[in-house]
């Protein structure tokens, strides 16, 4: 995978070194300063802030990462240093809005949402992405507890893949992976409304697929019969 370089993530790389490389000196501990002071002295340049800023964030971004792609995806580290490298360079955009987590979290699915699309056709964009259990919605849950999970997924994500994308990955990244509209919005590069509206016309379409889908009904029929 071809990362994205640009000038000015190129001459700020520098500031946050590879964890298995050393330093040619070691780097005495930062004082520990609130989101508003690292970000502040980021802004300004001090090299120790941005290294803070890497240490701060990364866990986040993995986090992001690990709840789109699951646990050991091929392009997992490659993943993470290019969403470090756009939070880092990008962190003039960030205007106090939302909470920093949520930023970093929401600039790290853009990254993805970005890498799976432009995989290859070897694998279909909803087949590359693998759920944990306990990271489904309560409805998608309860159909993987009644039978074989893996099959149940594959059949779940097979019926995601069919349905338009822009549907598809509204669905996924706000009831799947917990992202806000506006988030969602942010990460696909739409409109507030334009979300909510594939929000709601992809979930009914999946409906009415898995609905009509000779495996998954019963299951679903039995799960609204005993609610």
């Amino acid at each position: 995978m071809t990362s994205r370089s640009t000038p000015t993530a190129k001459a700020r790389l520098w500031v946050v070194p590879p964890r298995d490389e050393p330093t040619a000196q070691p780097r005495l501990p930062a004082p520990t300063l609130d989101d508003s002071q690292l970000l502040a002295s980021v802004r300004a340049g001090d090299p120790d802030a941005a290294a803070a800023l890497h240490d701060r964030l990364r866990p986040v971004v993995e986090r992001a990462i690990r709840r789109i792609l699951g646990r050991g995806d091929r392009d997992h580290e490659d993943l993470t240093q290019q969403a470090m490298i756009e939070v880092v360079t990008t962190v003039d955009r960030f205007r106090g809005d939302c909470p920093l987590d949520g930023w970093a979290s929401t600039v790290a699915a853009h990254v993805v949402y970005n890498h799976i699309r432009r995989r290859t056709t070897e694998r279909r964009i909803f087949e590359s992405i693998r759920f944990e259990e306990d990271e489904l919605p309560a409805s998608t849950r309860s159909l993987a507890r009644d039978a074989s999970a893996r099959s149940v997924l594959r059949r779940v994500l097979a019926h995601l893949d069919a349905i338009d994308e822009a549907k598809s990955w509204a669905y996924v990244l706000h009831d799947v992976c917990g992202y806000d509209l506006r988030e969602v919005a942010e990460i696909t590069g739409a409109s507030v409304a334009a979300a909510q509206s594939r929000l709601v016309r992809g979930r009914r379409e999946l409906l009415e697929r898995l609905s009509a889908d000779p495996e998954l009904a019963p299951m679903l029929a039995n799960r609204r019969g005993g609610q």
